[in-house]
């Protein structure tokens, strides 16, 4: 009864919590993911068209390159990479079908476009034998790791035809906490002054009249836990990474957490380090030599500049209290959004007039 139980509350949950939302309305519940891609993209010309005559800031956030891997039969085999390679090909279909109603519009002159992920691949993610959630190449670890460069390092592109030159490549540290600067600036307003802001404005560093980012320094938290500093050391051209905590990889001798479908951010299952590992990614972006004493002449020096910085950031942290630990995360059907009387939650009015 148990097992039948819970099969049973497993089902409903995916059922209900696969919806689609128009402002505070549910309008189609469960999704039909066939229908998704189309629809994403008739929103975007919607409002592109209600918008083009005034500034507008459009946030399309693909479903793609993630599990489940929802893709259109179109693209199906398309890719020699298997069904994530179907996905990446979709997406990239995606964003050509945006930029050119952009240029339908007249719009292609006048607007910032930015694309970028927020973490790199899952590698824990895998059908049988086959890599399920993406490929980071030369970079260790994934999504889901605070501090290994293969969860942080993300495509960055920008275009913005006559005010950005073409083919620039600008290998400096940016964060996504840059796009709220940015965009401020862009839109002629200021940032609030009584607080702390991480993010910084790109637009110099994109204009070329900066040469180097304001991050010096960036903090690589993994949930609330500080796992990796980074020191952008501009008069040096170096960047230094220092580790304090990392996940205990499983198996032995793996790159993942394979044993456990995602990697920890505290507790057994992770490593503090003490001394910290210390890396040079200038000359290792791999992350394979672990710098010490004897075979780095300044580790010393790095090790208490890193600290320094860590200890300026904590003072400028203010506590909040913690709303998605485990206890917040379990699932309240008093709180689960339904657009009928719940268990029955089911509609389909995204076709219907908008």
């Amino acid at each position: 009864l148990l097992l039948a139980g819970s099969y049973f509350v497993g089902a409903l949950i995916v059922h209900a919590d696969c919806l689609l939302m128009r402002n505070h309305t549910i309008t189609e519940q469960p999704m039909r993911f066939q229908k998704t891609t189309p629809l994403i993209l008739r929103e975007v010309a919607s409002f592109l068209k209600r918008n083009k005559h005034g500034p507008f800031l459009l946030f399309v956030s693909f479903l793609h390159v993630h599990i489940p891997l929802i893709t259109m039969e179109t693209f199906l085999g398309k890719s020699l990479h298997g069904l994530y390679g179907d996905n990446v090909e979709e997406m990239d279909w995606m964003v050509g079908q945006i930029l050119d109603t952009l240029d339908m519009e007249g719009l292609t002159n006048s607007t910032l476009i930015y694309f970028t992920s927020d973490h790199g691949g899952s590698l824990e993610n895998q059908l049988g034998r086959t890599q399920y959630g993406g490929w980071n190449g030369i970079y260790k670890g994934g999504k889901g790791m605070g501090g290994w460069e293969g969860g942080i390092r993300v495509p960055g592109i920008f275009r913005w035809p006559g005010v950005l030159p073409a083919g620039q490549v600008i290998g400096e540290p940016t964060s996504l906490m840059d796009v709220f600067p940015t965009v401020d600036q862009l839109a002629g307003g200021e940032v609030p002054q009584d607080r702390v802001i991480d993010g910084q404005d790109l637009l110099p560093l994109l204009l070329g009249t900066a040469q180097h980012s304001d991050h010096e320094f960036l903090m690589h938290y993994c949930e609330g836990f500080l796992h990796a500093a980074r020191w952008h050391q501009r008069d040096k051209g170096t960047t230094w990474k220092v580790h304090f905590v990392t996940p205990v990889f499983q198996p032995e001798g793996a790159g993942a957490c394979y044993g456990r479908k995602v990697c920890p951010c505290f507790g057994e299952k992770v490593l503090h380090h003490d001394p910290p590992l210390l890396f040079d990614l200038s000359r290792d972006p791999s992350e394979t030599h672990v710098l010490t004493p004897a075979s780095e002449p300044v580790f010393y020096q790095v090790m208490e500049r890193v600290q320094r910085a860590v200890r300026e950031h904590q003072r400028t942290l203010s506590p909040v209290p913690l709303q998605l630990d485990r206890l917040g995360n379990i699932w309240r059907p008093w709180l689960q959004p339904c657009c009928g009387p719940f268990p029955l939650c089911w509609c389909l009015r995204e076709d219907g007039p908008q």
